[in-house]
């Protein structure tokens, strides 16, 4: 057995998923005695498995001046300087190999990563996966040692009210516990991203606390702390985390070898259900995700969704919101197959979705357009489920679309930026890159451009 293949069986055992688990009955402090009983135990089980994240990044620093004309005139004489700059977070260990989960905003950037554990031992590491949109990245411990790690546990099994410790290094002053409930579930638009789907809780989680671990009264590990609420940067009772079982699947994806975490493709789009949309389509509730719109030949379409249709719950699991159903139906991942329930016209029933990587069904041929023109130093590509995907654009975008744009060129000049779509050049429609490019290489005295910006159309003229 080759060393890849046994790291990823070894550590595969230990993500196993098992079906969601079976409310427990659960019982309140009932005399002064269990009121005194403390959590040392379980800290000392689970604090072994929690380390801290440094993160250490190369960047340029300006000259004193900081003045495009100084700058010019000086010229070499002045160079720009390179320092370095170092970030704190937390991470927890969730492979005895060294698997480490943390949040993808403590490495980003990172040219040199360490993790240091509760005794002191530190240790470089490797970046497995990183993911900016569900703010998760897993590290690889760079030596052949075994180490404590947690279990990760089933956050579905998870209620409000359920006893919770956040174990992290808040402020770089040391491993350190805080204890809470957990607040809500289910909670969306915390933070930038598309990923909204958050346990909250009450124990205090502040800086440095980013990707330490949520843990319940069992020791397993049911999220990573992400984010905090709060105008002046400090805990004021109310954090958020990645539930657990997102977790196992983005971590079993880095041990798989992925270079990416592929999100299902569905091929719809949906709305939130607001309570004059419950009222008119004859549901009890205000909840769900309504399909907007459904694209030809999708797996959506396969399925039997249809426009109007409200996806209440994914394998029996209800779905509060859209971004909701994109957890859920993330959780299942990339080869497996959801059931639906669905409400179509207040009539509900059971639809099967198979669950696949974007298709990239048009070849990107993304090019960098060069020459005399305004659109030199864009970079261009053809649009496709796959190529919106990466750019976070609705699925059924199509056309040409700008993915990068060099700086202080033409194209920044006249205002391109990524994720416009050129929908019209000179009066010819714009239908590959090919044609863009051949377009631009006409040379008209007067360049009339159409482009599309986050659904809205612009019209441009340029001598």
């Amino acid at each position: 057995m080759k060393f890849g293949q046994g790291l990823a069986t070894a550590t595969l055992l230990l993500l196993t998923v098992t079906s969601p688990a079976v409310a427990q009955d659960k019982t309140v402090p009932a005399s002064q005695m269990e009121m005194q009983l403390s959590f040392a135990p379980l800290v000392k089980k689970t604090a072994n498995a929690t380390v801290n994240v440094y993160a250490e990044r190369v960047v340029e620093r300006r000259s004193p001046f900081n003045d495009p004309f100084f700058e010019e005139f000086f010229g070499q004489r002045m160079p720009n300087r390179t320092q370095k700059q170092s970030s704190l977070g937390s991470g927890v260990i969730v492979g005895k190999d060294g698997i480490v989960v943390t949040n993808n905003h403590v490495i980003e950037g990172a040219d040199d990563i360490k993790v240091a554990l509760s005794d002191g031992r530190e240790y470089p590491c490797t970046v497995l996966l990183k993911d900016d949109r569900v703010d998760l990245a897993v590290l690889k411990i760079q030596t052949r040692e075994t180490f404590d790690a947690l279990p990760l546990g089933d956050s579905d099994a998870v209620e409000v009210g359920d006893l919770v410790l956040a174990i992290g290094n808040p402020f770089g002053v040391g491993q350190t516990v805080t204890s809470g409930i957990v607040s809500a579930l289910a909670r969306n638009q915390v933070k930038a991203g598309d990923f909204g789907f958050f346990i909250q809780t009450d124990a205090s989680i502040n800086p440095g606390n980013s990707g330490g671990g949520l843990i319940d009264m069992k020791g397993e590990l049911i999220g990573i702390n992400t984010a905090i609420f709060s105008r002046g940067g400090g805990s004021n009772g109310v954090g958020f985390a990645i539930p657990a079982n997102l977790v196992k699947v983005f971590v079993a994806s880095a041990i798989g070898g992925n270079t990416t975490f592929d999100r299902p493709f569905v091929g719809a789009t949906f709305d939130a259900v607001t309570s004059d949309v419950a009222e008119a389509l004859g549901l009890h509730k205000a909840r769900g995700a309504l399909v907007s719109k459904v694209l030809s030949g999708s797996p959506a379409e396969k399925a039997g969704l249809k426009p109007g249709d409200v996806v209440l719950a994914v394998n029996g699991i209800a779905v509060e919101h859209p971004d909701a159903l994109g957890y859920r139906l993330a959780t299942v991942g990339i080869g497996g197959t959801a059931k639906l329930t669905v409400s179509d016209g207040g009539r509900q029933e059971q639809l099967t979705i198979a669950l696949d990587r974007p298709p990239e069904t048009t070849p990107r041929d993304e090019r960098l357009i060069e020459g005399r023109n305004p659109f030199s130093g864009a970079v261009v590509a053809n649009l496709s489920p796959r190529v919106a995907d990466e750019l976070r654009m609705p699925a059924g975008s199509v056309g040409v679309v700008v993915t990068d744009v060099n700086r202080g060129s033409p194209a920044a000049r006249i205002g391109l930026q990524p994720r416009d779509i050129i929908i019209e050049l000179n009066g010819t429609s714009v239908a590959s890159t090919e044609v863009l490019e051949g377009l631009v290489s006409d040379d008209p005295s007067v360049w009339r451009v159409e482009i599309e910006r986050d659904g809205q159309r612009i019209r441009q003229f340029f001598r």
